[in-house]
């Protein structure tokens, strides 16, 4: 059965993680996905991530996620701001900066996928995909 919302099951498959202290989560592959990932690596809400492609259009990824010393996440909360149903489009300067810098929104734009900050420094706008707390 063909999935109608792939960046949600991606979301929620990483808060289910966290909330059950695994130590990886694995995900099916998409570019997208990856980008998104890839953001999220380098705002240090994961470790680090791992791509096997079966073929050019299908793989898994597995997210390696990072807890405190405490062993309490480092993901704190996960959003979805647009949906399929329900597009979600904001300007370089409504891009949400929330509690204090130390959440990230991630945004499709016609550069690339980009974190909130990239973005609105380099006055681009998008589709609002998610806020990571």
């Amino acid at each position: 059965m063909a999935m109608s919302d792939p960046i949600a099951d991606f979301l929620t498959r990483i808060r289910n993680a966290t909330r059950a202290q695994h130590r990886y989560v694995d995900v099916p592959w998409s570019r997208l996905k990856q980008d998104m990932a890839e953001i999220l690596k380098s705002q240090g809400f994961i470790e680090s991530l791992l791509v096997k492609q079966d073929n050019k259009n299908r793989g898994t990824m597995r997210l390696f996620l990072k807890y405190t010393e405490h062993r309490s996440s480092v993901i704190q909360g996960v959003k979805r701001a647009s949906k399929p149903g329900l597009r979600q489009y904001v300007k370089h300067y409504d891009i949400p900066n929330f509690f204090g810098g130390a959440g990230v929104s991630i945004v499709s734009t016609s550069q690339g996928v980009m974190a909130g900050r990239d973005a609105s420094q380099r006055k681009i706008g998008g589709e609002l995909l998610c806020l990571v707390w």
